[in-house]
């Protein structure tokens, strides 16, 4: 959402006199750098925002861009990186992946331009589920978008493509899934990425001390929303938090009402007041919230839980799996800086449902990938198979 939220503010900024293009990968076979959603928006004075690769691709995407302002028509590029010397790029690459790019113009007009659609989900802060038909045809560019209850906000002009998308999109919904999908429709073969677009993440901090400024600070570089609050007034000061989107006064008593917590609100307790921490918690464990962190030892924890069921409440099997204390990953942190990174770190990790362990002992590719596209088409081709996965 941070790189959608760029490209926006970029595409705000720009001098509406120049034409504009946006680059979205939309499949990679093999290894990449950036996996299947990743976008880049550029301008006709070869200037862009966001990327497709590590700055490999960036150059000749640029020049197809000018290639696709001048027509108004978008373009569907292969990168073939898997040889050590690729001669389309003049360089060497050796990333053995195939990237496939979609290169389409702005024309905020359209109902399918694709930066009037990245505002909308902007601003629906829930989970929607959206498809582009990349491959060539008279489809190509064309979109669909669902919000999470499964209302449709923008329809392709195929009919019968609407309704198989559709339910590949709610599908993609309740996996959170993206994935890449080939349609045969009449005696075209439609290929279309559906991907599910996450709202931003939210981060709420309890507690403003000064090791809380860290964390303020390394959660808004990654584009997080930050509200940082504390029983304390002293601690409450623009000046310690000049990144934060909000700082309130807010009492422990009213902690629900104070703040929409939802299930994308990261909750952090950090105020190195036991007493308010614990009965902080106490109302975050009525929240969808599906992260609270506590600063502090286990033991610390533990005198909580004795005094919860002291008061008759006990913690459920779930409230025990989205509690962190001692918060943060095992990095060896021993600094606020450290610290804070060990607690982004455990966040981000949580959200996306990884272990938070070494790469190099992870025994299947780091992104999702599914390299059987080429033999798939063929297989769609041959068999007229619709709806069949082509690759992730």
């Amino acid at each position: 959402m941070k790189e959608q939220k760029a490209i926006l503010e970029a595409y705000d900024r720009a001098d509406k006199t120049r034409r504009m293009a946006l680059a979205t990968v939309v499949r990679v076979r093999g290894s990449s750098y950036r996996s299947p959603g990743a976008r880049m928006l550029i301008t006709d004075d070869g200037t862009w925002t966001g990327s497709i690769s590590g700055g490999c691709l960036e150059g000749d995407a640029l020049r197809k861009a000018r290639q696709v302002m001048t027509t108004n028509t978008p373009v569907a590029v292969s990168y073939d990186t898997s040889e050590e010397s690729n001669q389309n790029l003049g360089i060497s690459l050796g990333c053995n992946g195939i990237i496939d790019v979609l290169i389409e113009p702005v024309t905020c007009q359209h109902p399918h331009d694709p930066v009037t659609l990245f505002r909308n989900v902007v601003a629906e802060q829930q989970p929607v589920a959206l498809a582009t038909v990349f491959s060539n045809g008279s489809l190509q560019g064309e979109k669909m978008l669902i919000r999470s209850d499964g209302e449709c906000i923008v329809r392709l002009s195929s009919a019968a493509l609407n309704k198989k998308v559709s339910d590949d999109l709610v599908r993609c919904l309740e996996t959170h899934r993206s994935e890449t999908k080939a349609y045969l429709i009449g005696r075209e073969i439609i290929e279309v990425f559906i991907e599910v677009i996450q709202p931003t993440v939210s981060l709420l901090i309890f507690g403003a001390g000064f090791d809380a400024r860290p964390v303020c600070q390394l959660a808004k570089s990654l584009g997080w929303e930050v509200s940082v609050t504390d029983e304390c007034v002293a601690h409450i000061a623009p000046l310690f938090f000049p990144n934060a989107d909000k700082l309130s006064l807010c009492n422990r008593e009213f902690v629900s009402r104070d703040f929409d917590i939802t299930p994308y609100t990261a909750c952090v307790l950090m105020s190195h007041n036991y007493a308010y921490d614990r009965d902080v918690l106490k109302k975050l464990l009525t929240t969808p919230t599906p992260y609270i962190g506590i600063l502090g030892p286990r033991k610390r924890f533990d005198k909580m839980l004795n005094e919860y069921v002291l008061q008759g409440l006990t913690l459920t099997a779930d409230d025990h799996q989205r509690i962190h204390s001692p918060i943060g990953l095992d990095i060896g942190a021993e600094t606020p800086d450290e610290i804070a990174l060990s607690i982004i770190a455990e966040i981000q990790s949580r959200f996306t449902g990884r272990p938070g362990g070494f790469l190099k002992d992870r025994p299947t590719p780091i992104h999702q990938r599914d390299d059987e596209s080429d033999q798939v088409i063929k297989q769609v081709y041959r068999e007229g198979w619709i709806g069949t996965r082509v690759n992730l």
